[in-house]
Parts: structure tokens; C-alpha cells; sequence
């Protein structure tokens, strides 16, 4: 699979990267549960590659996505050579998101994953506290800086939802990778001026949710939902427009989800999720389908306006 440079890390990592917040079975989120047999076993398909770059978080199933992948890894011997495994530091269940919060939740994800050293680290969702919070000495911000000061953390990242606050955050020039999520999609682009701040910056973007939490995979009427909440009727027409597009060039609507990401040079990286290892390989089908170039234009006449979009 193709690999890209991870911004100026000096980390190379592919084009698309498995992320494991469902495996942790978040059934509030997704709708669904996913039982510890399907995530072991779709754990075991992922460490085989040729996707070598994950991404999970402390707080994904309380941990559960975290201590699934060390149980794995234990099984395995290890992070297989050429992987790069990436965690979150996240608020406790009381709302603490303090600088001494953010050094025990990477204590607590060391520990579930059993490894000593994880080369990157994100802040995750920001959203939840304010800017002055995020920023104050002694706060979040403060100690993810003084844990790459030390070595703990080789490289910082910040991961979340708000476009405008992530534009904030590389702003501050302190962060080498961002993932946005659910605001790059056929049907949403609101994260287009993120999307551009990074690459003037050289922060490698990671775009997770390509397919709005289902969606563009199932359709908009088997599926009205996006980004986890009902869907506008604008965006719900968008999709429905885009899948008659698409099952006209003998397509599935799911392909031109993807590849709108991956195809795009501002992004470094695309976060897929997945449950069942035969859901991995089907990803990897959908990556390598042809799609005409005279079909994108027309996908993009069918995108919803940006009064409808997230942000």
C-alpha cells in the first residue's frame, strides 16, 4: 500500500489507517455492539497488513479498544516491524481534563496497550473544555508539552470536531498532526479550510469518518443518519443523489466515499473503521476500484450547500 509522510515527523504511514473506536463496542455512538470474539478477530486480520497504520484512544469503550489491541499484540509478540500505533490522551469519567489527568491517561493506554513507547499522542476533542482551559499552564496543552519536552512523547498531535477550533490549534504551531472528522466527506467539506491550513503548515491531516458514520456505505434511506445524530434532509438528499450517481457508473456509493479522501494530497491519511475482518478486506477492495474522472465532477454538483454542512 502506499505510504506518504506523516507531516514533518519524519514517520512515513499509509494512505489509510485502521480506527479501532468501535472494536471497543460503543453501541451509544454507532448504534450497535460488537462482541470481544468479532474485535480480537478483526485485530489479528489488521496486524497482518498491508495497512500499517492504527489509531485508537483511551477513552474508546472505556478502554476496551485499547486493551483489545494489547491482548493482540501480547498474542503476536508485538507491534509487527513498519507499524505505527497511535493513542489519545482523554478526559477521566468526571469531566478532569488537567494536566495531571492527561499524564495518567497515557500511564493507564501504556499500560492496556503493553507498550513503553507510542511515538505519537493526540489531544482529544478539545471541544469538551474551553481554549483558556486547553491552554492554561498546568492544563492539557502544558503537559502534552512536557512530556515531549522529556521524551515520553515523540510527537504531539490534536484530534476533534469543530473545524474553527481546529484551525485554532495548528495555528499555535505546537501540533504535527490533526484528525478531523466527519467534516471531509462527499456530502460535507466543511473541513476545506482546515485542510489547507495544514498543508501551508506542513501538518500532516488525517481524515477520519469518510463515509459520515454509515451512510455513505448504506445509503440515506437504510441508513438516515450522519455523523452519529439524524441527518438534514439537504444531506440526506445529497447522499441519495450521489448514490444514484454512482450505482449508474456500476459503483457502490461507499468507493467514491473513500477514495474522495484518499485521492485528496491535503490528506495524509484516511481512518476507516471495522468490525469483522472480512469488513477489512472489503475496505481494501473499495480503495482499488476504478473510478472514472468524469464522475467526480458530477459528485461534486451533488454535494449539499455549506449552510447544511457542520460547520
Amino acid at each position: 500500500m502506499e505510504t506518504r509522510p506523516l507531516g514533518r515527523t519524519g514517520i512515513e504511514v499509509t494512505s489509510l489507517c485502521l480506527g479501532t473506536s468501535a472494536l471497543g463496542s460503543m453501541p451509544k455512538t454507532y448504534g450497535y455492539e460488537v462482541s470481544e470474539q468479532d474485535a480480537l478477530a478483526t485485530l489479528h486480520r489488521a496486524f497482518a497488513g498491508p495497512v500499517t497504520f492504527v489509531d485508537t484512544s483511551n477513552i474508546y469503550g472505556f478502554g476496551a479498544s485499547e486493551r483489545l489491541i494489547g491482548q493482540v499484540l501480547a498474542e503476536i509478540g508485538g507491534l509487527p516491524d513498519g507499524f505505527v500505533l497511535a493513542t489519545k490522551v482523554d478526559p477521566d469519567a468526571s469531566g478532569d481534563f488537567s494536566g495531571r489527568r492527561v499524564r495518567e491517561s497515557l500511564r493507564e493506554s501504556r499500560e492496556r496497550l503493553g507498550l513503553d513507547h507510542i511515538p505519537l499522542v493526540y489531544l482529544h476533542d478539545p471541544e469538551k473544555i474551553s481554549w483558556d482551559a486547553a491552554m492554561a499552564a498546568g492544563g492539557p496543552v502544558a503537559m502534552l508539552r512536557e512530556l515531549h519536552g522529556s521524551g515520553e512523547i515523540e510527537h504531539l498531535g490534536v484530534a476533534g470536531g469543530p473545524t474553527g477550533l481546529m484551525r485554532r490549534f495548528v495555528a499555535t504551531g505546537l501540533f504535527e498532526v490533526v484528525i478531523t472528522h466527519n467534516r471531509f466527506t462527499l456530502v460535507d467539506r466543511s473541513a476545506g479550510p482546515l485542510l489547507d491550513d495544514c498543508a501551508e503548515a506542513g501538518v500532516a491531516l488525517l481524515n477520519a469518518a469518510p463515509f459520515g458514520g454509515g451512510m455513505l456505505v448504506k445509503g440515506s434511506d437504510a441508513y438516515p443518519n450522519y455523523a452519529y445524530h439524524p441527518a438534514r434532509p439537504e444531506i440526506r438528499a445529497s447522499a441519495a443523489a450521489m448514490e444514484a450517481l454512482c450505482r449508474e457508473a456500476g459503483l457502490p456509493l461507499a468507493a467514491a466515499a473513500l477514495q474522495f479522501s484518499m485521492r485528496d494530497p491535503r490528506v495524509t491519511s484516511t481512518v476507516f473503521g471495522v468490525t469483522r475482518p472480512d469488513r477489512y478486506d472489503e475496505i481494501l477492495e473499495l480503495a482499488e476500484l476504478q473510478i472514472p474522472d468524469e464522475l467526480w465532477p458530477r459528485i461534486d454538483r451533488a454535494a449539499a450547500a455549506p449552510q447544511y454542512w457542520l460547520d
